[in-house]
């Protein structure tokens, strides 16, 4: 044997760059997919936001589901079509108003001094008038012996008071 290949031979380090593992481009591919995914998103909540902000439109439609609604009430009594009536015109108030009557009993409603701050005076009268009605047949110890029909009556009129009593 040579002396050559006897001894240690000084060899250059490998570079660091091959210690790295290389991932190629697939990261930046997943990171775009998913910025885009985020982007759609976005503008689609972006875009319902711009359709539920015309405050007109949402009452319109509230109001034409209330409408059917209480064509649809059948009850037996004045207590249960007060109750199905009054939620009716809650669920409404919801909608329309903004308001959170629909989560309220009857005496948070009425002693609440910012409620149904976008109607005017004589809607919110009315509205207080209505609802005392309603409360007083939905909770009489006794079943009342008004008509059925006539709360729903009254309760549609209050509806019409309610959707045409915006302030503009």
């Amino acid at each position: 044997m040579s002396e050559t290949e006897k001894g240690f031979r000084l060899m250059e380090p490998a570079a660091p760059e091959l210690l790295v593992p290389d991932y190629g481009l697939w990261p930046w591919f997943v990171a775009a997919a998913v910025a885009i995914v985020i982007g759609i998103i976005v503008m689609v909540v972006v875009r319902k936001r711009k359709v539920e902000a015309n405050p007109q439109l949402a009452r319109n439609v509230a109001y034409a589901e209330a409408s059917a609604a209480l064509a649809a009430v059948t009850a037996e009594n004045a207590r249960n079509s007060a109750v199905q009536a009054s939620l009716i015109l809650r669920k409404y108030l919801s909608t329309a108003a903004g308001d959170p009557a629909l989560f309220e009993t009857h005496e948070e409603f009425i002693s609440r001094h910012d409620a149904l701050k976008p109607l005017k005076t004589e809607a919110r009268a009315a509205t207080e008038r209505g609802f005392t009605r309603l409360a007083a047949l939905k909770y009489a110890p006794e079943i009342p012996a008004a008509n059925p029909t006539e709360v729903v009556t009254e309760s549609r009129a209050l509806l019409e008071t309610l959707h045409h009593g915006f302030a503009a």
